[in-house]
């Protein structure tokens, strides 16, 4: 059997409104769908932070690239 949960007067009603809404057959799955969707955000804020990290990283060198493929010059030689 799980551990005992202390929840407060205001969260029961919370998860008791919550339950009726998404019809869940009970507190306990309420709680564990809500666990999900946190897990769920946390992991796509971890994902947001490894992109911005990438993106500092590639960012300078992704700027001289650009301004490579904006010399028409380039493309004239070609001809």
């Amino acid at each position: 059997m799980g551990k005992p949960l202390m929840i407060h007067e205001d969260d029961d009603l919370k998860i008791e409104q919550l339950k009726a809404r998404t019809n869940a057959k009970s507190k306990v799955e309420v709680v564990r769908q809500a666990l999900l969707l946190l897990e769920k955000e946390v992991k796509r804020q971890e994902r947001m932070k490894q992109w911005e990290v990438a993106v500092h990283a590639v960012g300078d060198s992704g700027l001289s690239v650009q301004k490579e493929f904006k010399n028409k010059k380039r493309f004239q030689e070609v001809e």
